[in-house]
């Protein structure tokens, strides 16, 4: 039996025919028309009137410099400067860092407290304080007043310290907005 790949009848790699990569060009298309035909209702045939203003952005020739773009408005430097750079934000991010700061260790600080209570000291934990209340009961109630005695101390400092700064940080800004809008 022949090898298929060395027969006449079975060439490889299989022949294809040629063709071209694009149609050619009609003949009668024209390659190039450096201005528009000129109006057949012209006045003066000798004279035919000009044609649309060229395009800025279009050059004539190769080797001609590009035109400059126009230069921008310079923007006017408001008088103070904007609220992400403020020092007033700066305070307040502070100041709430702080506060959520200590008032988180507040409550977690009592219940990381009160497990190391039970988990290294039980005979302390199994101590009866009075009526059969013993200590590690009594510090597991007192959870819940610790966490509402943290929560009310930033409520009450935000309103005392916090709330001042971003009322003034608020009016400036709706005053810039009104700066920007009459612009």
């Amino acid at each position: 039996m022949p090898d298929t790949f060395s027969s006449p009848e079975h060439p490889w790699p299989p022949r294809q025919q040629h063709r071209p990569p694009y149609p050619p060009p009609s003949p009668r298309a024209p390659l190039y028309q450096p201005y528009p035909p000129p109006a057949d209702d012209s006045e003066d045939p000798g004279h035919p009137q000009p044609g649309p203003a060229p395009d800025p952005t279009r050059l004539t020739y190769p080797w001609q410099p590009r035109p400059r773009p126009p230069e921008p408005e310079r923007p006017r430097m408001p008088r103070h400067r904007p609220l992400g750079q403020h020092s007033d934000i700066r305070l307040l991010r502070g100041a709430y860092r702080r506060q959520r700061r200590v008032a988180t260790l507040t409550a977690l600080g009592y219940f990381t407290l009160f497990l190391l209570l039970s988990a290294f000291a039980p005979s302390l934990m199994t101590t009866t304080v009075s009526g059969g209340l013993s200590t590690g009961l009594l510090l597991g109630l007192l959870q819940v007043p610790v966490t509402c005695l943290a929560i009310a101390v930033y409520e009450h400092s935000a309103r005392r310290r916090l709330d001042p700064i971003a009322d003034r940080i608020r009016r400036q800004s709706e005053v810039d907005a009104k700066r920007e809008a009459a612009r």
